[in-house]
């Protein structure tokens, strides 16, 4: 059912924004209906939302690659589909925050992507959708963050390294919230 939800995505997406002038909104309305609908038939199928939300911020990424956009942008607004999907549906915005960073971190890393930029647009897009929806912008942060460097474990290498530097060195995050995050990641190791 994951790599449906993947393979929908990115077809969606990659069709979405083929041809269009404004392929950032776009690409957010895709995303918001791609979780929307994904939500909607989750319970029937066995998926959790994190999991659901993470496959889908994984298709976008894709299928945003896959007409050339920008990974940073992609990755922004992304972001603020999931969140605007989720709230829509009445989900829990944190934990799709966390998955979709979740997703965002691993498509970015099976296409060769950079990291951590995409560390950094993943935590500033969940900040700034999670205030346009009244979400606390801190605890988006967090699950953006932690998401994020969960992921990049995962992935190996040296990904968790590249994402570390990158969420500390971004004077756009806070730098308060994303220290806990960290400091929170090394306990788990």
């Amino acid at each position: 059912m994951i790599d449906k939800i993947i393979n929908e995505s990115t077809n969606a997406v990659a069709a979405a924004i083929s041809g269009v002038d404004n392929v950032l909104d776009a690409l957010t309305g895709a995303v918001r209906g791609q979780v929307v609908n994904v939500l909607q038939t989750a319970g029937e199928v066995g998926t959790t939302t994190v999991e659901a939300v993470a496959s889908v911020a994984d298709g976008a990424i894709r299928g945003a690659g896959n007409v050339g956009a920008s990974l940073t942008d992609t990755v922004f607004n992304t972001m603020s589909g999931i969140v605007a999907g989720v709230s829509q549906v009445g989900g829990d915005v944190i934990g799709a925050i966390r998955g979709g960073a979740e997703g965002v971190i691993k498509a970015t890393a099976d296409t060769g992507g950079d990291i951590g930029s995409a560390a950094v647009s993943t935590v500033e897009g969940a900040i700034k959708a999670a205030g346009d929806v009244g979400v606390d912008s801190a605890q988006a942060a967090q699950a953006a963050a932690s998401g994020v460097l969960d992921a990049a474990t995962e992935v190996g290498g040296d990904a968790a390294s590249k994402a570390r530097e990158a969420l500390l060195s971004a004077a756009s995050l806070p730098r308060d919230v994303i220290e806990s995050v960290i400091s929170g990641s090394d306990e788990k190791k």
